[in-house]
């Protein structure tokens, strides 16, 4: 008699926590859902501009936008806003993407005499016009892959391969693992000795002028694409160098925006190479990627506060981040790879999504803010000194990686 009471108070108590969390979910569906739109319409009418190019960093104190490695945040942009349209199926979205990827894809360079097939994307910021950036490009390609998909328009994943293959006979070193990062836009010269993001650096290694360069899986979307082989090798070849560069903390410290000296690591770079190795798994089946990925993922699970929050600069060496510049692209990129992590088995990350999930619905500019080019926009602060001033800007990467953490969520949560 006794042991069937304590059955029936497991099986009650059973019962009450899968309806609650059934009621929970349900609640949480409706904020997510008018989140998606919210912020998608925000993407769509306020960070693209009239040519349907990211306008990219807001800076608050003066009221203006400007641009930064654009080519790469507006690719971005379209592979957001091609979420957000088969998330909601509102037209409006795919519209704007359309518009963003037309003008990504009327980047083809076709006149130079080196850099025939290339896109033009110039970098930018602090190494000026002069220099076209490998992760500009491919970084920037998973959107104009999925425009082709989604339209069934093979125009712009035609232009997208076209600059593949440039840059894998000019960029890539198969035994090195790596690929050179620069390009001097003038003569199409590969930059394999000096970087100009180290000009101050009088030598320069390998490693100060290319990277693994696996942001985007660029070479990946290529094969499947245009079924040449020649990508698929390159790609995994890279993703294997991946693994064997990844440091023991589960980051890349040898690679810049990372930093060996002051042991600080970028809030999203590490993540971009968890992601690519996400997708060689999903290209091989071998779990060894799956692994790699989870190694940086709990590098992140560790610098995200107990709110949610994850800061732009943070240390492997004890020291506390900097609070000054709040990352909000970095609690979703990196609710993305917790996502696709748990959903392979990892399922120590999902306490860390649902607080991504939380921090990006409570932190977005009001719909009613008085600056109407925050309204809606996602938390993305970055405090940089500049021009003999502070500049503070908010970011255009808060909402687009948002948007995609969202529609991601959604489908893990709700379906």
């Amino acid at each position: 008699m006794k042991q069937n009471r304590s059955r029936f108070y497991i099986l009650l108590w059973l019962a009450l926590s899968v309806a609650t969390t059934v009621a929970e979910a349900q609640s949480e569906k409706p904020q997510v859902s008018l989140a998606v739109d919210q912020i998608a319409r925000y993407v769509s009418d306020v960070i693209l501009d009239a040519e349907g190019k990211s306008r990219c960093d807001y800076n608050m104190t003066e009221g203006k936008w400007y641009d930064y490695e654009v080519p790469w945040h507006t690719g971005q942009a379209v592979n957001a806003l091609l979420a957000a349209y088969k998330h909601t199926g509102s037209k409006k979205y795919l519209t704007a993407a359309i518009k963003a990827g037309d003008y990504w894809a009327g980047l083809q360079i076709k006149e130079h005499p080196v850099l025939k097939g290339m896109v033009n994307a110039r970098h930018g910021d602090s190494i000026g016009e002069d220099y076209i950036v490998f992760a500009t490009v491919s970084d920037g390609t998973p959107g104009i892959y999925e425009l082709s998909r989604v339209t069934k328009n093979p125009k712009y994943a035609k232009v997208a391969t076209s600059a593949a293959y440039w840059m894998i006979k000019n960029m890539y070193d198969a035994d090195k693992g790596i690929c050179y990062d620069n390009i001097d836009v003038k003569t199409g010269e590969v930059l394999k000795e000096y970087s100009p993001f180290w000009k101050d650096k009088g030598q320069q290694s390998l490693f100060d002028v290319s990277r693994p360069n696996t942001e985007g899986s660029l070479f990946k979307d290529a094969f499947e694409f245009s079924k040449d082989s020649q990508f698929k090798d390159a790609f995994i070849n890279l993703c294997n160098s991946l693994l064997e560069k990844q440091g023991p903390e589960g980051v890349w410290m040898s690679f810049m925006p990372n930093s060996v000296e002051a042991r600080s690591f970028h809030p999203r770079f590490s993540l971009w190479y968890a992601e690519s190795l996400i997708e060689a798994f999903n290209l091989t089946g071998d779990r060894k990627y799956l692994d790699g990925a989870a190694r940086t993922a709990e590098v992140f699970a560790a610098a995200q506060q107990k709110d949610g929050t994850i800061f732009y600069d943070n240390y492997l060496n004890g020291r506390l981040p900097d609070k000054g510049s709040v990352t909000g692209s970095a609690s979703a990129l990196a609710g993305i790879v917790w996502i696709k992590l748990v959903q392979n088995g990892y399922k120590q990350f999902e306490g860390n999504i649902e607080r991504s999930t939380i921090w990006i619905l409570q932190n977005r500019y009001a719909q009613n803010h008085p600056d109407p080019n925050l309204r809606g926009a996602v938390l993305e602060t970055r405090t940089r000194f500049r021009k003999g001033k502070v500049w503070l800007t908010n970011r255009d990467t808060g909402s687009i990686f948002a948007l995609r953490f969202l529609v991601d969520y959604s489908q893990y949560k709700f379906k």
